[in-house]
């Protein structure tokens, strides 16, 4: 089973459309959650997760929809909430709220979560990955977001894959991040697609979000 895993879209129309038209042929497809937040398209991308993925865990933006002022320390990540929470419907705020913070797929055999698996918010960077090992026990691999950092490791024959963000790359490439699991042969392909970045900050300026959300894609930070 080939499965498209994103994470961390965050509001990033552009970026989702280009990954969604370079997607290979998979059987399904998961996201790490964060769809929402810092970038101005929070409906949009939304409804079209909400269209094509198939399981979909929440991310600490999603959640914070609810309640911007979880950001209070980041003014620039509660400008996004703020917009995300201007801009969505009612019904679309109630299925961010309503997602769960985990989930498994292919038959069971893969976690699914935003951070980490039992400390939820937990920044877990590539050099941890063996950490998260004592929590696979049941599983044959796991699938993080959040930290927004491409990378894939094979760890005492667990499979353990941050696929990168989609709308907020933070590991220097600017370009669009997402992954392709063979759940059979346990392998992860992990890919970057070119956007338009520019639509972006343009966009960014159109509605009135601080301009570093639009202009930090240009370099991937």
């Amino acid at each position: 089973m080939k499965i498209a895993l994103l994470s961390d879209v965050h509001g990033n129309l552009p970026a989702l459309e280009a990954v969604l038209d370079d997607l290979p042929a998979v059987d399904t497809i998961v996201c790490a959650g964060d769809v929402v937040g810092y970038n101005p398209w929070p409906s949009e991308c939304v409804e079209r997760i909400r269209d094509v993925a198939d399981i979909v865990v929440q991310g600490n933006h999603d959640a914070a929809v609810e309640n911007p002022s979880t950001f209070d320390a980041n003014q620039m990540a509660k400008a996004g909430i703020e917009f995300a929470a201007e801009s969505l419907s009612e019904e679309q705020r109630r299925w961010l709220t309503e997602l769960p913070e985990s989930e498994t797929f292919a038959d069971d055999t893969f976690l699914l979560v935003h951070s980490h698996p039992t400390i939820r918010g937990k920044y877990v960077f590539p050099s941890e990955f063996p950490n998260l090992r004592r929590h696979l026990d049941d599983y044959r691999g796991v699938v993080i977001g959040h930290t927004h950092i491409q990378h894939s490791a094979h760890i005492d024959g667990r499979v353990i894959v941050n696929p990168g963000s989609v709308g907020q790359p933070r590991d220097s490439d600017a370009r669009a991040a997402y992954a392709v699991l063979n759940t059979e042969k346990h392998e992860v392909d992990c890919r970057r697609v070119e956007y338009d970045i520019d639509r972006v900050v343009d966009r960014v300026k159109e509605v009135g979000l601080p301009i570093k959300i639009g202009t930090r894609l240009l370099d991937g930070s």
